[in-house]
């Protein structure tokens, strides 16, 4: 099915899966008040500590890209906050990763649901204030739209308020997050202190992303066990997945987590034939040659494969060649880092100089050397995961690829002499308007 306001990106679930995060909401408008109401939204809270208990028990993970326990940081957040005086909550809706809708999509068709989470996230930890924090101007307009057609308590006691920032690859980092609402730069800071320690006006604070919030209308409605009814038993739930390339246009799956990838190519239209590999977590999890063919979509195994499903992104390598594909994400990292960790402004603009050589046919055996020596001694580094990523694309170029980046070192990769695939952001799903 595909959404009326974007008509090259298709909008579903996988067959016979019970939708919890899309709806029924592709090819509709934006899912207004009185509509999510009537889905049984905004059900009232009577004791929050027993639904933290459940959002524990359903093993929710994080689907911003790190898939950390939600339950772990909302029990720290609670509990810092109660000797603070009170805490904040942030839904992050910030999508830094071009290869990535899911977000926005939310933000824009189902923003009641995503503030359904905030209030449910908010009660948990006693928060008293909250925030969307948004770079799109649609989903902007979506969250707005949805906070003005709310009935007086329908949040409970939380004012809650809209924060728009400048889109970057970092800015929606959490403590670049609690950094801005606090009036500075948009840019993250060293850590600790960790938000939930301290961030928003100096007050624990939970930065979560719009997706995980999503989630928790579900979790109150029916419990941990009904969550846990789909995906696999280390990553619990649905997930929204973005596929990218192939020469397709984008797709936006709600589909379990265990997924044979096959299965998810097939619904995309993909032949594996065709796959040379993909470009996993956005862009941070770095490449998987062939061997993503045969892996399911879960934390557990694509970490064992050396990759991970980060936020959902997936973009097919089909026609394009990988070293090409790696150079032009190592040539973005370098144009979006902060520019305030000088192992991170000056480690991607080495690696990504080192790759673009290599793509072009003019690298050495030593520039490989030394691209190699960065993608382990780099890591860690930096007050971000910007460099964390720049050094996973990298690692995984030459790991899983090294018949493609030796043809280079030799010059002859014919496919990058004619024509090399070059994009300032690679797989990019381009921001719709909302209907």
């Amino acid at each position: 099915m595909e959404t009326s306001a974007a008509p090259a990106i298709t909008v579903t679930t996988w067959p016979g899966c019970p939708s919890r995060l899309l709806g029924d909401r592709p090819g509709r408008p934006r899912e207004d008040y009185p509509a999510y109401r009537e889905l049984g939204g905004y059900r009232p809270l009577a004791v929050p500590g027993e639904l933290l208990d459940e959002v524990e028990l359903s093993g929710l993970q994080g689907r911003g890209g790190a898939a950390f326990p939600l339950a772990v940081k909302l029990r720290a957040v609670r509990d810092n906050g109660r000797r603070a005086g009170g805490a904040v909550v942030v839904a992050n809706g910030e999508e830094g990763e071009p290869a990535s809708i899911k977000d926005r999509w939310l933000l824009r068709y189902r923003p009641h649901l995503v503030l359904d989470g905030l209030r449910l996230a908010a009660a948990m930890v006693a928060a008293d204030r909250a925030y969307v924090y948004v770079s799109d101007p649609e989903s902007a307009r979506g969250a707005e739209a949805a906070l003005a057609e709310l009935e007086p308590g329908a949040l409970g006691d939380i004012a809650v308020e809209l924060f728009i920032v400048d889109p970057g690859y970092i800015a929606g980092e959490e403590t670049a997050v609690t950094r801005a609402i606090n009036g500075g730069p948009v840019k993250p800071t060293d850590k600790p202190p960790r938000p939930f320690q301290k961030g928003v006006g100096g007050r624990p604070t939970l930065v979560s992303n719009v997706e995980t919030l999503a989630n928790l209308p579900h979790v109150q409605r029916h419990g941990s066990a009904a969550f846990r009814s789909l995906g696999t038993s280390s990553s619990p739930g649905t997930f929204l997945a973005t596929l990218t390339g192939a020469g397709r246009p984008p797709g936006l799956y709600e589909v379990p987590h265990g997924l044979p990838f096959r299965e998810l190519l097939a619904l995309h239209g993909v032949s594996p034939d065709r796959v040379r590999g993909a470009l996993l977590g956005g862009y941070f999890a770095g490449l998987l040659n062939r061997t993503v063919l045969d892996a399911t979509l879960d934390h557990e195994t694509l970490r064992d494969l050396g990759a991970g499903l980060g936020c959902g992104a997936i973009s097919v390598i089909t026609d394009d060649c990988p070293v090409a594909v790696a150079a032009s994400v190592l040539a973005y990292f370098d144009r979006e880092n902060a520019g305030q960790c000088g192992s991170c402004f000056n480690g991607t603009a080495a690696m990504a100089a080192v790759a673009g050589a290599l793509r072009d046919g003019a690298a050495s055996s030593e520039d490989l050397d030394r691209l190699r020596r960065w993608s382990t001694t780099l890591r860690g580094r930096g007050a971000c995961a910007t460099l964390d990523a720049a050094t996973n694309v990298a690692g995984s170029l030459l790991n899983q690829f090294p018949q493609a980046v030796a043809r280079h070192l030799d010059g002859g990769c014919e496919q990058c002499r004619a024509n090399a695939f070059r994009a300032e952001r690679p797989y990019e799903v381009e921001a719709v308007v909302c209907a």
